[in-house]
């Protein structure tokens, strides 16, 4: 696995222990605070096929989203084409680690963390509501944006708090990013991109 520095400008180790460390602070958040993680809902069969089923449902619902006209308020394109050109500076195997760093860290972060500790204090509803618009904001690039990682939070909040099942969240996310840099990069035309070229 190659470790330079990116067309993006970004390195693979950087993105890979950027991701990492977000897994680290949850983690380290829920021991200290002996936070309590809820993983004993679904067998480890029931978390990889509901986490899988999840992440390309999810998928296919915002494509049909983004199909609507106006419904987002600002240049989605545009941010496709940014991060369709951060993607195509990695290759597959770094996209696929960091999607699964991503899913695992992020998910102990703010559904294992942040909304587990909210929840004994705020209320379950509460805890969901507000971990996702954190997990909205730490994704903030537009408006849009916001709006659609919230929306994701939302779902993983709720999935988490009804299957009792940390892993089976960890897999959707992880699942849904691999699904969704697939698409960009092998269809960027579905959202408005035509791939740079590079000689």
């Amino acid at each position: 696995m190659a470790v330079g520095r990116s067309r993006s400008g970004i390195s693979a180790l950087s993105a890979l222990l950027f991701q990492g460390g977000i897994g680290v602070v949850g983690l380290v958040a829920i021991l200290v605070f002996g936070i309590p993680v809820q993983n004993s809902g679904l067998s480890w069969l029931q978390s990889v096929t509901w986490g899988c089923l999840g992440a390309v449902g999810t998928y296919g619902v915002l494509i049909a989203l983004t199909r609507i006209p106006g419904l987002f308020p600002d240049n989605l394109e545009r941010q496709m084409k940014n991060l369709h050109d951060f993607a195509a500076s990695f290759g597959g195997a770094i996209l696929v680690v960091l999607s699964v760093i991503a899913g695992v860290g992020e998910e102990l972060l703010f559904r294992g963390a942040v909304q587990g500790w909210l929840t004994g204090s705020l209320g379950e509803t509460t805890a969901i509501a507000v971990a996702s618009l954190l997990f909205g904001l730490v994704h903030y690039i537009s408006f849009t944006y916001f709006l659609v990682a919230t929306g994701l939070g939302l779902l993983l909040g709720t999935a988490y708090a009804l299957s009792d099942s940390l892993s089976m969240v960890m897999i959707w996310h992880a699942v849904y990013d691999m699904v969704a840099l697939f698409c960009l990069l092998r269809f960027p035309h579905w959202f408005g991109v035509s791939p740079r070229q590079h000689p």
